[in-house]
């Protein structure tokens, strides 16, 4: 069925693009407050993709960007990849808000064309010139490189359907422009010793040299692929992302809040890509609900985790980033043993739809042959814990186990239940956990090290 916008909603998009375009105007004709014109553009960014996801929906089913959605009784088609819609919005927003990050140098402190050689200088017209920083334009340029790099890989992924093995490394060629900022510009690859290991190694800073930028690739990979992997549900990929790049400003704004901060220059960085993302995020969000109206494609959950790479490495919180990732991170190393073929792996391990309860079931991996001792063993450790549900032949051989996935996992543990309980129930695990993961960044690292920077 067409969507359409209502009459109530357009008029309060209407309303909401003109405050913005208002709130950017005081901008530019005031004091040049990026922060506020970035608010300005996330709700641009909202009103647009809420508008273009309508618009273009028929459009993309034309074309055969289409899938039935087999967790509903009637199976209806939807248009698919519309994760595509919201991030040419953000790109859109991100390349026009250019000039609004670096206002402050074109209009009250340089002539515009920025200065390498000089940090404060007199010019004829009496004004002061201050020096351009070509690092920040680097870095702001390399981070729109790789998500741009990121959403073309997403694209080619939907329409092209490639294998596992084959996209897992994508987003690491996304990745090469920011890291070859990252190592041009910054080049720290020194990380703090815990204060324990500190008299064995003999140093409070130990250099990874290399093996730092390998840490940072691993940091690409995992993101977008972390998001991709926990999907299949109305709303799960689109929530969980909102839920993370929300604590991300939060922390964010924790650094913000302290006056003369050394690091308030990454994490305004940090700010001004996250909140057109949720902007855009939230209108994928609202169509994307239970009972879903468009389905966001792989480009969508790549998009997401690239810009969660991209804030995390050249905002310099990467380690704070993982922290805000512990479900994805348990999700992966429950699914090690089906991603690795230990245990037979479905195309889709997505939880079953039972047409007659209208509820949602753990599905299930057919083991065509017995399992091997001790995968048998793992599995029976694993029901012992309830863990995964397995079902026996009569001769108490595995014949079939619950697909190894956290939303499985938790359908498993509290029994089979609507699709949009399943996603509010472990939206409620990633608040809770996230929570844990800033209370541990800030509070619990004193345990292991001498200080936590949010005070330096």
């Amino acid at each position: 069925m067409t969507q359409k916008i209502t009459t109530g909603w357009f008029i309060s998009l209407f309303t909401l693009v003109g405050a913005c375009l208002g709130l950017i105007w005081t901008v530019f004709v005031g004091d040049g407050e990026p922060l506020i014109a970035s608010l300005g553009f996330s709700g641009i960014a909202f009103s647009a993709s809420y508008c273009l996801i309508v618009w273009l929906g028929d459009s993309f089913k034309r074309v055969g960007l289409k899938g039935k959605d087999i967790s509903k009784a009637d199976r209806r088609e939807l248009p698919e990849t519309m994760g595509a819609v919201c991030a040419v919005v953000y790109l859109m927003c991100m390349i026009v808000f250019l000039p609004f990050a670096f206002y402050e140098y074109f209009v009250t402190s340089t002539s515009g064309g920025g200065n390498r050689d000089a940090t404060v200088e007199g010019v004829e017209t009496g004004r002061l010139l201050h020096k351009f920083p070509h690092n920040k334009l680097g870095e702001y340029l390399s981070a729109i490189l790789s998500l741009q790099s990121m959403v073309i890989l997403g694209v080619a992924d939907d329409l092209f359907d490639i294998r596992w093995r084959h996209k897992l490394f994508l987003p690491v060629i996304a990745a090469i422009p920011m890291l070859m900022v990252y190592y041009v510009d910054f080049g720290v690859t020194n990380i703090v010793v815990p204060t324990s290991l500190q008299e064995y190694l003999g140093t409070a800073l130990l250099d990874l040299s290399w093996g730092y930028y390998l840490y940072m690739a691993a940091i690409a990979i995992f993101c977008p692929n972390s998001i991709n992997i926990l999907a299949g549900i109305n709303g799960i990929e689109v929530s969980q992302s909102i839920v993370i790049g929300s604590f991300i400003a939060i922390n964010d704004l924790l650094y913000i809040s302290v006056e003369g901060h050394p690091a308030t220059d990454s994490h305004l960085f940090s700010l001004y890509f996250l909140l057109p993302f949720i902007g855009v995020s939230l209108a994928l969000w609202w169509h994307n609900w239970y009972p879903s109206k468009v389905f966001v494609g792989d480009t969508y959950c790549y998009f997401a985790g690239m810009t969660f790479a991209v804030v995390g490495i050249l905002g310099h919180f990467s380690k704070t980033l993982l922290l805000l990732f512990i479900p994805q991170i348990f999700n992966f190393i429950y699914s090690a043993p089906q991603l690795f073929r230990l245990v037979p792996c479905p195309r889709h391990r997505l939880p079953r739809f039972n047409a007659r309860s209208g509820l949602m079931e753990p599905s299930r991996a057919p083991f065509t042959k017995p399992p091997k001792w001790y995968i048998a063993l793992a599995l029976t450790i694993l029901e012992k814990l309830r863990l995964v549900q397995v079902w026996r032949n009569k001769e108490g051989v595995i014949m079939e186990c619950s697909n190894l996935t956290l939303i499985n996992l938790w359908i498993v543990t509290f029994g089979p239940m609507r699709e949009d309980k399943a996603t509010m129930g472990l939206m409620g695990l990633q608040i809770a956990c996230s929570i844990i993961g800033l209370l541990v960044r800030h509070k619990a690292a004193l345990l292991v090290f001498p200080h936590d920077n949010l005070s330096i």
